[in-house]
């Protein structure tokens, strides 16, 4: 298969994985805040609130569970924390119950797993 033809399948397959992300989250309570977000600092796949605590989100699909889940790489997590230094800078209201970075995964059945507070902000 031609690389840019498995560019488009790899993307339709993200952005499909994100809004069955999304759905999950609202049916658990959570608001989507944004969707792809971009700022000058780093990129969040989804951000979501649920009673003042702010989850930036990061989006991986994989044939399985398990490889999705070591999907995220040292970069992304340099490029979510970037995306929160940024929002929080925007919106300081957002998050006043806190900050987390969770990983939802999905894999090719559609089975969707989150990983709440994935990783942490080093001190």
């Amino acid at each position: 298969m031609a690389r840019q033809a498995r560019g488009t399948r790899s993307q339709r397959g993200g952005l499909a994985a994100e809004a069955a992300a999304c759905a999950a989250l609202v049916c658990d309570g959570w608001t989507i805040l944004a969707q792809r977000l971009q700022t000058g600092a780093g990129e969040s796949d989804i951000v979501a609130d649920k009673d003042g605590l702010l989850a930036l989100i990061e989006v991986k699909s994989r044939k399985t569970l398990s490889a999705a889940a070591y999907a995220v790489s040292p970069r992304q997590r340099a490029r979510l924390i970037g995306a929160a230094d940024a929002l929080l800078a925007a919106h300081p209201e957002w998050g006043m119950a806190g900050v987390r970075f969770d990983v939802v995964v999905v894999d090719d059945a559609g089975a969707i797993r989150r990983i709440a507070d994935a990783f942490r902000l080093e001190a």
